[in-house]
């Protein structure tokens, strides 16, 4: 079964910067969108943002807009998200996923990654 892996969490300091990255487990897997979901404790999973397969296009959350950015390197199959200026509040499992269209809600994803931990100190 095809999986997303993502890497780069860690733990920053406010107002640094971490990459993430994601990629297929099988180089013959695509997507024409990927993105990035979050989830604190407690809370719900919610939308981060979202690159398309055509011509690249982006969408933010609003919490994230001017910190965070989405590019994807066609030729390896991967999308990274770019996150700086981080917050407290940015401190989550960031869950990479995949999708045919639009994926700024779940039930639009059809492949999630197992996560990876991101957290900023104050």
């Amino acid at each position: 079964q095809v999986q997303l892996v993502e890497s780069g969490g860690g733990l920053v300091q406010a107002g640094g910067s971490l990459r993430l990255s994601c990629a297929p487990s099988r180089r013959t897997f695509s997507t024409s969108t990927m993105g990035w979901f979050r989830q604190a404790p407690g809370k719900e999973r919610e939308f981060v943002a979202a690159i398309s397969g055509i011509a690249s296009s982006t969408v933010y959350a609003d919490s994230v807009k001017g910190r965070f950015t989405i590019s994807r390197d066609n030729a390896k199959n991967t999308v990274l998200l770019q996150m700086n200026s981080l917050k407290t509040e940015d401190t989550a499992g960031y869950y990479c996923a995949g999708g045919n269209g639009g994926i700024t809600v779940s039930h639009a994803v059809a492949y999630w990654g197992k996560g990876t931990k991101v957290t900023v100190s104050s």
